[in-house]
């Protein structure tokens, strides 16, 4: 009996000892622990953003020609009106000249026929006297009123003279302002296409040639991102933005929305997309900020704080999560109600308690309910 019963002893320490090393591993996770904070209900950019300037213009001159004047140079400030560029238009001046010269002929001229109607006037004024008094014919005094009509519309044929050498003039102003580049608004020169002596190509209708002059106003900036189509309906005129950029890591502006396009833009490859614009709130904080940045905007629908919240990668299809029971060491699976959500945090109404500890190392192999798991300090730690 003591044989058979120290046999029985070995056997159960064997089977134990078997179990002990060869029972499976606890696969170690990262558990997040549930606790109340904020949370966001949240619209992101499908694609980056673009950091705008408020006034921006693109300057060719409407005919071609050699480059005679530039007056500017890359980066540099420029005031409203302030002539940048001009082409060769000698020819242009001679017209103007000539025009100008036509006018003072057509003056003197005008000058000249109206001091002769004058006269006629007199002169008839004064046969119409002298037949009241029978002294001439009343020929004579016919005759000299015509004379005097016909002055008189000789005096006012020069002066329409006059009219038309000053549109003539007008004229050619014109076609000189067809040869030359003024800044429209205060600004900064961004880019110059062309040098002194270079010939300058205007833009024809749909040819993209690039332009003469390329003038932006970046004392105004604003950013604009695309948001999918979807998500559109929910945007609204003067809602609040964060906006981040690329070269201000860690960084966040507030911003407010400004303007939603009126229409989707489909773009190849891509999902459809609405421009949406956005103002930034404290532009004075900003910074010197570039033209042409990229930047992100987030679009803050609603907010809610001290709610019960999770991290949104912990939650998996069909609003479940994975509970860690510390008792047992194994995964539960947990049916969860969901309130406002973001990517980065997602209310939680019903089914966890603060205090509770669910997976968030989703990713691994193995990490499902039943399972058993061991809290990845390393992963805490970091």
């Amino acid at each position: 009996m003591r044989r058979l019963a120290i046999s029985i002893v070995v056997v159960a320490l064997l089977g134990i000892g078997l179990y002990w090393f060869s029972r499976p591993k606890p696969l170690p996770v990262t558990l997040t622990e549930v606790a109340e904070g904020k949370v966001e209900a949240t619209l992101a950019n499908t694609r980056a953003g673009t950091v705008e300037a408020c006034q921006r213009t693109k300057l060719s001159t409407i005919i071609g020609g050699r480059i005679e004047y530039l007056g500017v140079k890359e980066g540099d400030r420029v005031k409203k009106g302030q002539l940048l560029l001009k082409l060769w238009n000698d020819d242009q001046q001679a017209q103007a000249a000539l025009s100008q010269s036509q006018i003072v002929l057509a003056s003197r001229r005008s000058e000249e026929a109206c001091i002769a109607a004058g006269n006629a006037e007199k002169e008839a004024k004064r046969q119409s006297e002298l037949r009241d008094k029978g002294f001439v014919s009343t020929s004579r005094e016919e005759a000299a009123r015509t004379e005097a009509e016909v002055k008189r519309a000789g005096c006012n044929t020069a002066k329409a003279d006059i009219a038309q050498a000053e549109a003539r003039l007008k004229a050619t102003r014109v076609e000189q302002g067809r040869v030359a580049l003024y800044a429209p608004f205060d600004g900064t020169v961004a880019k110059i296409v062309g040098e002194l002596g270079e010939y300058s190509t205007p833009s024809p209708p749909g040819v993209p040639t690039p332009p003469a002059i390329d003038l932006i106003d970046d004392s105004c900036l604003y950013v604009k991102a695309p948001m999918d189509e979807v998500d559109a309906p929910k945007i609204n005129v003067g809602q609040t933005v964060r906006v981040t950029l690329d070269a201000l890591p860690g960084k966040q502006l507030p911003g407010k929305v400004r303007r939603v396009a009126p229409y989707v833009s489909a773009v190849e490859k891509q999902a459809r997309t609405v421009d949406v614009e956005v103002d930034f709130a404290r532009p004075d904080e900003t910074g010197k900020l570039l033209v042409g940045y990229s930047a992100d905007v987030e679009i803050i629908l609603d907010g809610r704080d001290k709610v019960l919240r999770i991290p949104t990668a912990a939650i998996q299809e069909g609003g479940r999560v994975l509970l860690f029971n510390a008792g047992s060491g194994k995964l539960e699976e947990r049916k969860v109600k969901t309130g406002l959500a973001n990517w980065e945090y997602t209310e939680i109404l019903d089914g966890l308690a603060a205090g509770d500890r669910i997976v968030t190392s989703l990713e691994k192999e193995g990490v499902k309910a039943g399972a058993t798991v061991s809290p990845d300090e390393k992963a805490k730690a970091r």
